[in-house]
């Protein structure tokens, strides 16, 4: 009866998946073998090798790796620093109040704060151009690039970090400092033969974590990047609204199978890095 019981409710959260997430995913991959008139192709495939689908996932995937690694190296500078504080603090709370909301804060709602701020007409940038005859942000312009999705993206990718990697710092057992002390051991020595390597996977795993954070986004880039497709979900979009692409509508559901491919590929090796994590932690 337990087992039952357990099984209906997690009803409901099956069907959520499902027809939001394996329904969507299934439709996705099936319009990339698809033509107009339904019959199975691989020209659309086919078109994941095109010089410009080529030059997006390549943009895609240095915006990506870049974000995600400055906002692993900060977020763990900050989740560190944040050890010396009481666990039942105000400022540790504060803190992780703060990264619970601002690594969910993106959209249209962070692209506004961003052009508020240092866009063209920006705050910021108007400041900075009247008082001191800087033009540092090229008086904006540059937000609306790929470029300037950086700091947007690193907005969200450091709270994101501190809330995934912080459990990992504060599961590092004082016995083991200890330890090393009393064998001799320097800190220097603690952090290079004890801590970082217990560490790295769960770093790693959260560096994975936010370069698939980074490489799915849509929201913050489409508010900005209103006019090309320099990243992949920007093409995607182009390919099902342009109406340039007449006889290729379908390219969506390639391109969409490509992003299903590197998001698998490293939700894999996330997984398989905290599996080996968890073995410290419990």
């Amino acid at each position: 009866m337990r087992g039952r019981a357990a099984a209906f409710g997690l009803l409901p959260f099956a069907v959520y998946v499902v027809l939001f997430l394996a329904v969507p995913t299934l439709i996705a991959i099936g319009t990339g073998f698809f033509d107009t008139t339904g019959a199975f192709t691989l020209a659309t495939v086919a078109a994941l090798g095109d010089p410009v689908v080529l030059t997006t996932f390549f943009n895609s995937f240095w915006l990506s790796a870049l974000t995600a690694v400055v906002g692993a190296v900060v977020g763990a500078l900050v989740c560190y620093a944040m050890l010396g504080t009481r666990p039942d603090g105000a400022l540790r709370s504060t803190i992780d109040s703060l990264s619970g909301v601002l690594a969910q804060f993106g959209g249209v709602m962070l692209a506004f704060a961003f052009v508020a701020t240092i866009g063209i007409q920006g705050m910021v940038t108007l400041y900075l151009r009247d008082m001191f005859g800087l033009d540092i942000f090229e008086n904006g312009v540059w937000l609306y690039s790929t470029t300037g999705l950086i700091l947007p993206y690193i907005y969200f990718q450091v709270p994101l970090m501190i809330i995934t990697f912080m459990p990992a710092l504060q599961a590092l057992k004082p016995q083991w400092a200890e330890a090393n002390a009393t064998l001799g051991g320097t800190t220097a020595s603690y952090w290079l033969r004890i801590a970082f390597p217990v560490l790295a996977p769960s770093f790693l795993g959260s560096l994975l974590l936010l370069f698939a954070n980074a490489f799915s986004s849509y929201a913050t880039a489409a508010a900005l990047v209103s006019q090309g497709s320099q990243i992949v979900p920007l093409q995607i979009r182009a390919a099902l609204t342009s109406e340039t692409l007449l006889g290729r509508e379908n390219l969506a559901g390639a391109l969409a199978l490509g992003m299903i491919v590197v998001m698998a590929v490293v939700m894999i090796g996330y997984s398989a890095l905290q599996s080996r994590a968890a073995r410290w932690q419990q």
